[in-house]
């Protein structure tokens, strides 16, 4: 199950190298826009983590949801927050969201499942 990860990891990395590399102004602004706005502030990283995560999937965003999983993770967040943040996100979107919940449960087994 690990797989999931490493292929998505794989694709994601291969395809912004190539992004990045077609030296496109306004993208590089929106990358690096992006990973200033998860760092440290005034809100701290977890939670900037969980709010991604939240909206990515009420938004509905599969790559975006494995994304938020994997940095959470990486950050100490608990399945247990995890899962939390994810019952918010299924409440506010609604019904919709849940097939993105059951990918998002999977993709974090596999994330454990990798130790």
């Amino acid at each position: 199950m690990a797989d999931i990860v490493k292929e998505f990891n794989d694709y994601r990395s291969k395809m912004n190298e190539k992004l990045l590399n077609d030296n496109n102004k306004i993208v590089k602004r929106i990358f690096n826009l992006d990973t200033n706005a998860y760092m440290e502030g005034a809100l701290d990283v977890k939670t900037k983590e969980l709010l991604g995560l939240v909206a990515s999937a009420v938004l509905r965003c599969d790559d975006c949801i494995k994304y938020h999983l994997e940095t959470s993770y990486k950050n100490g967040i608990t399945k247990e927050e995890m899962m939390e943040a994810m019952g918010i996100a299924t409440l506010v979107g609604g019904t919709i969201v849940i097939p993105h919940l059951r990918r998002a449960y999977e993709f974090w087994e596999a994330l454990e499942n990798q130790e």
